[in-house]
């Protein structure tokens, strides 16, 4: 499952990426493998979404959220 497809409350673990390049921008942000990630909300037109991950929340758009995928 892609972190794109959570519904706010829902959370899951870092299992890989998709997209090399931005893998490397995100693990910089702390979106680490093995790392527990929670789904806060989303901007009120959907885009972009704030979760929680390594003790922090931090700001995503879809697009970069569906190269995360869970376990």
């Amino acid at each position: 499952m892609k972190l794109s497809q959570l519904q706010p409350g829902q959370s899951g673990v870092i299992k890989e990426f998709t997209d090399l390049e931005m893998s490397i921008k995100l693990m910089e942000m702390g979106c680490l493998p093995g790392e527990s990630i929670v789904v806060e909300r989303f901007a009120p037109l959907g885009d972009p979404m704030a979760v929680t991950v390594s003790g922090y929340q931090l700001s995503l758009r879809k697009r970069e959220a569906s190269t995360i995928i869970l376990q």
